[in-house]
């Protein structure tokens, strides 16, 4: 690992942050030109020492988008145990909760943002009083999001999807026009939602499912850390990765209104139990402890590591005075 990450993974463009956890201290060192969403990998790692006794281990994260190791298991040289937010069917990475849901795990416990927990109180009017329309805004990440507004253009009745922002397909703004932002909660005005890749895995697809409209997913390569628990037809309806059966499948959630909302109520269920903020510490507490367990060598603290401070006490200052003790007040 230290010979070959910085090597095949840590040059100028990479992504990598190299960390050690040892007596409950957090020391890292960045490889690479792009690592400044390390402060997401930095503040889980800082809360979950705060919390439990983690055990003694060295490690890289990848801070980027794409799963990194593509070697097989049966290959000479293996896979190398990168850590990574996304993962994919042709990778080796191990999985972690992405940065999105990280981060929103944090800012629930905080309880100052839009979260994961916020989207559970604001799934907009009952089923009944839905728009019978699948759903789609974000950018222009991927193709098959144009082909989706297209495919809005020619079936408004069915569809009604916008690119809110063009980065990658600028030339098809004037043709397929620029659509204006939507607050996410109101999202769940319409019945069905759907959910399309950007450039890995959409990373607004637990925030789509803990929501009660149903949810329409795209076949795709890319998961996330919880998506091996969910099935096509019990949580989510799958459509194919060319949308070729989107609106077929519109037409049948139309169709069968009852077992739609099953489903959806079904997947909303099943995201509301594996993304609670304690099944995330737990997952990532648990992914550390196994992989302490497979190390052969003792953790160091590598040159060119820094200390990763936890926050210190005068960041939250009490000022209250109690004048008696917190029984008697009780």
């Amino acid at each position: 690992m230290l010979n070959e990450v910085p090597k095949r993974f840590g040059e100028e463009r990479g992504a990598i942050v190299h960390y050690t956890i040892l007596n409950n201290h957090v020391y890292r060192r960045p490889l690479g030109k792009y690592t400044d969403f390390k402060m997401f990998s930095d503040e889980i790692l800082l809360s979950l020492a705060r919390k439990v006794l983690l055990p003694d281990l060295e490690f890289y994260i990848n801070l980027g988008d794409w799963p990194l190791e593509h070697r097989k298991v049966n290959e000479t040289p293996g896979p190398l145990p990168i850590i990574s937010w996304c993962g994919s069917q042709d990778s080796q990475d191990i999985i972690l909760p992405t940065y999105d849901i990280t981060h929103s795990t944090l800012e629930a416990m905080r309880g100052v943002t839009n979260d994961l927990l916020s989207i559970q109180g604001n799934t907009g009017p009952s089923w009944i009083n839905k728009t019978e329309k699948a759903f789609f805004r974000g950018r222009d990440s991927r193709e098959e999001r144009l082909q989706l507004v297209q495919l809005s253009k020619e079936n408004p009745q069915l569809l009604d999807a916008g690119i809110t922002g063009y980065f990658f397909f600028q030339e098809k703004e004037k043709e397929l026009g620029k659509a204006k932002l939507i607050g996410f909660f109101d999202f769940f005005k319409y019945k069905y939602q759907v959910n399309v890749d950007g450039t890995v895995a959409a990373y607004r697809y637990p925030y789509l499912m803990l929501g009660d409209s149903l949810v329409l997913k795209q076949d795709s390569p890319y998961y996330e850390h919880f998506y091996m628990a969910l099935k096509p037809w019990k949580h989510y309806v799958p459509i194919k990765r060319n949308l070729a059966d989107l609106l077929e499948k519109v037409k049948w959630a139309k169709e069968n209104d009852e077992e739609a909302k099953k489903i959806a109520k079904e997947g909303q269920l099943t995201a509301r139990d594996l993304l609670q903020p304690h099944r995330l510490y737990c997952y990532y507490y648990r992914v550390l402890q196994k992989y302490a367990e497979h190390q052969s060598s003792k953790p160091k603290i590598r040159d060119g590591m820094e200390l990763v401070s936890q926050p210190g006490d005068s960041t939250s200052i009490c000022q209250c005075h109690r004048k008696r003790p917190l029984k008697e007040d009780l």
